[in-house]
């Protein structure tokens, strides 16, 4: 697994919990170190073996932890260069629904060696949307929620979420746009401030 996604839940475990509780995760599950490197790729048993050992740690579903994970992703002030990239998708959420299909691209073209699942969004009647997502990379759907939920308040759009669960090749997110303009969402400027 490439080093940049176990990087992003080394981060959101610290941040979260605490580098003790990554540290204790980390020596249960036999990697020899603490810090994952974010350009590395690393075996996938090790990838596995880490969040085996952290739902055991924080006593926590799998599927709990990756959608607080996705949440992390976009929300922390830590990772806003992720949250820039989403929001390149569009000014409205439906156009960032809509964008999702050309996310696994985006992100080859900042890491051109990291493959993310093929997205692929069915629009129905009523403001409801299916969004297909190519197994492979395990858990990412339940991650992809947690960011469809944070973007949503990203851009203070109401909506429903449900992981609906697998058909052939595909895990199935349903998602409902209740209101568009339910809350004032967080102010995007198109250029990053300089620090």
């Amino acid at each position: 697994m490439h080093g940049l996604i176990n990087k992003a839940i080394q981060s959101f475990v610290c941040n979260t919990y605490g580098k003790s509780r990554w540290i204790r995760v980390t020596e249960a599950a036999h990697l020899g170190f603490v810090e994952f490197e974010a350009m590395l790729v690393y075996d996938n048993d090790a990838s596995r073996r880490v969040l085996d050992d952290l739902c055991s740690e924080l006593g926590r579903p799998e599927r709990e932890i990756l959608e607080d994970l996705g949440t992390y992703l976009v929300s922390n002030p830590n990772t806003e260069a992720l949250r820039r990239l989403l929001r390149f998708g569009g000014v409205s959420y439906v156009e960032f629904l809509h964008s999702l299909d050309d996310l696994p691209d985006r992100a080859r073209l900042a890491v051109s060696d990291l493959d993310l699942p093929a997205l692929e969004l069915t629009e129905s009647t009523g403001g409801r949307f299916t969004l297909a997502c190519q197994r492979g990379l395990p858990g990412f759907s339940y991650v992809l929620l947690g960011i469809l939920r944070a973007m949503a308040d990203d851009y203070g759009a109401l909506v429903m979420l449900e992981h609906a669960g697998q058909v052939s090749e595909y895990e199935l997110i349903e998602i409902t746009l209740i209101e568009t303009d339910f809350a004032e969402g967080r102010i995007f400027e198109l250029g990053a401030r300089a620090r």
